[in-house]
């Protein structure tokens, strides 16, 4: 990727070092314990929205405080810190321009770079959970290993790839800010829980087309892709589709508990995003066949 001269973002928190323990974590405002945050670390992998994932009743958790002002900037060293904050930058740059377009204003979201653990709004956040957007504090959250876990364990190297998985999670921001993630939430807590799974999975394949139109107008504004970078980003959606990761850790897969896509699913929309950059394109809520 040609971004490595981009300005940096300023809504990056490096929190990184941190020591965060605790018997429970809280979710959109409710307390569970370890044994409801076990099972959510087997079924789920990467991408996962915590404040949708663990839908679970408990006793009510007081909400952090919320931060203003400018973000704490991560420190000079550390070459994928800066990365990640230009990619942020460059994905703040784009959907402003995109929002303003439509008439709307774009509100930036920040970026947590924790180690291990994290309290966010919507729980206490683990690495093995992978990278997630929080849309009670509009946090994105990532561990920083993960980018070792994608390019060994998953083979899929590339920095283009570790772009994707920034701007996927923004994708996640973009449909909170356009109140598709709430209305989502909404009919979720009324389905079958078969019919549950649906509806995640429809939300984040329609976060990775919202990457794919990312990626699409960032290259067209700033020329921004190389030989090989858009294989790499359909590599990596691949690479975390729920059939091949289930297959991957226990021999087998069942459709019916998917809540990310298949990997042929998430590669077809991400492409369908980066092919013509049309929002319009990526309402997987309305399509009969993902």
């Amino acid at each position: 990727m040609r971004i490595g001269g981009g300005r940096e973002s300023d809504n990056v928190e490096d929190r990184r070092g941190e020591s965060h323990t605790g018997r429970g974590m809280s979710v959109g405002g409710r307390r569970i314990g370890v044994g409801a945050i076990l099972l959510a670390l087997v079924a789920m992998y990467f991408g996962v929205d915590p404040a949708i994932v663990l839908n679970t009743v408990g006793t009510p958790a007081p909400a952090p405080e919320a931060q203003t002002g400018p973000a704490p900037r991560p420190p000079a060293q550390g070459e994928m810190a800066r990365f990640v904050s230009v990619v942020l930058a460059d994905t703040e740059d784009t959907w402003r321009d995109l929002f303003q377009r439509a008439g709307r204003e774009y509100q930036e979201p920040r970026l947590v770079l924790f180690t291990g653990a994290i309290p966010s709004a919507c729980g206490f956040g683990q690495s093995a959970m992978g990278p997630f957007y929080c849309p009670a504090d509009q946090k994105v959250y990532i561990d920083l290993a993960f980018y070792s876990d994608l390019r060994e364990r998953f083979r899929a190297p590339g920095d283009f790839a570790q772009a994707y998985v920034i701007a996927h999670e923004v994708g996640h921001h973009v449909q909170n800010l356009l109140g598709i993630s709430d209305k989502v939430q909404a009919a979720r807590q009324r389905a079958t829980p078969e019919k549950a799974n649906n509806l995640s999975v429809r939300l984040e394949l329609q976060a990775d087309c919202l990457a794919g139109v990312w990626a699409h107008h960032a290259d067209r504004a700033r020329d921004i892709l190389e030989s090989g970078d858009i294989e790499e980003g359909l590599n990596a959606a691949a690479a975390i589709g729920d059939d091949r990761l289930q297959q991957q850790a226990r021999g087998y897969a069942t459709p019916e508990s998917f809540t990310h896509g298949t990997s042929a699913q998430r590669v077809r929309w991400f492409k369908r995003g980066l092919g013509n950059g049309d929002l319009k394109e990526c309402n997987t809520f309305e399509v009969a066949q993902l």
